[in-house]
């Protein structure tokens, strides 16, 4: 079978990994990344970089392409990727299964402040503090660039561009981060305001407990909806399971089995499954064989 998955997220390329390593049988993957970051990690398996063109683009190249799944494993705040592939894979007959690391919970000592969007965020900054930690990525940073009396530091993968907050410090780096590095960024730069988006995962869940430690206030930004009907799995490990399990490929390996096995009750696909791995046209392979954020 041939699964296409969308995007270079951690989990994105363990995914992949799994694939190419035989935990779907008969599996080919093929990994599409948005081209926004300078020198992506790429994952194993066919790579494509660049935009499709929109839903009918999607759509198209699934049909051309044969593939018979397509996974969304874009970045929790890719919403425009994630509502194009519930409508491509809808037009094109093709299954979507949408890969979701878990949303970050508070816990007590935490001192959170939800915002539905990052222009939200930015309303509430001058009722928190001055100097402000911005890990919200490179792409949003104009809805902060009006605020000349706050000081921010960003922090990115790749070198923002313009509009941005006049007064700005930019910090290259990519994660995972470590607990003490953040407390060590937050005592460097003298921050008193973390601004995040609920992007969940370990990689850089350390700065709100260095946040909680500090005392410091975090505007967290609400992570977009999945599109409606589209079944969720909250990693790798369990979307091969759900793909073994939905397209009737057998037991999973022992190893798998040792760490959980099967789900007790497969995921329901959804509506874009149309009740199942859907029957190939002719030359367009069979549902059991064929893949910034």
């Amino acid at each position: 079978m041939h699964v296409l998955i969308l995007g270079g997220t951690t989990e994105a390329r363990r995914l992949a990994g799994l694939l190419a390593a035989g935990e779907v049988p008969g599996a080919r993957v093929t990994s599409s990344l948005a081209g926004r970051v300078a020198a992506p990690r790429l994952p194993p398996g066919e790579v494509r970089i660049g935009g499709f063109g929109g839903a009918d683009g999607l759509a198209d190249w699934l049909r051309t392409h044969a593939v018979d799944l397509l996974v969304d494993a874009t970045h929790p705040f890719a919403g425009t990727i994630s509502f194009n592939a519930a409508a491509a894979a809808a037009s094109a007959g093709v299954p979507l299964l949408a890969l979701r690391r878990p949303g970050w919970d508070p816990v007590p000592g935490d001192d959170w402040h939800e915002a539905g969007s990052l222009d939200e965020a930015a309303g509430l900054l001058p009722g928190l503090g001055r100097r402000i930690f911005l890990t919200t990525g490179r792409m949003g940073l104009a809805a902060f660039a009006h605020q000349d009396d706050l000081w921010f530091l960003v922090r990115s993968v790749d070198a923002p561009g313009t509009p941005r907050p006049a007064r700005t410090e930019v910090l290259l780096d990519r994660g995972p981060f470590t607990l003490d590095g953040e407390r060590a960024v937050l005592r460097a730069h003298r921050i008193d305001v973390l601004v995040t988006k609920d992007s969940g995962g370990e990689a850089t869940a350390p700065k709100l407990t260095a946040a909680r430690d500090a005392g410091l206030p975090v505007v967290v930004v609400r992570r977009p909806p999945v599109p409606d009907g589209v079944p969720v799995v909250p990693g790798p490990e369990a979307a091969t399971r759900w793909i073994r399990e939905t397209y009737g490929l057998g037991t999973p390996p022992a190893h798998d089995l040792a760490a959980g096995g099967l789900p007790d009750t497969p995921p329901d696909p959804g509506p874009a499954a149309a009740g199942g791995p859907p029957e190939r046209p002719a030359g367009g392979g069979n549902p059991g064989s064929h893949a910034s954020g």
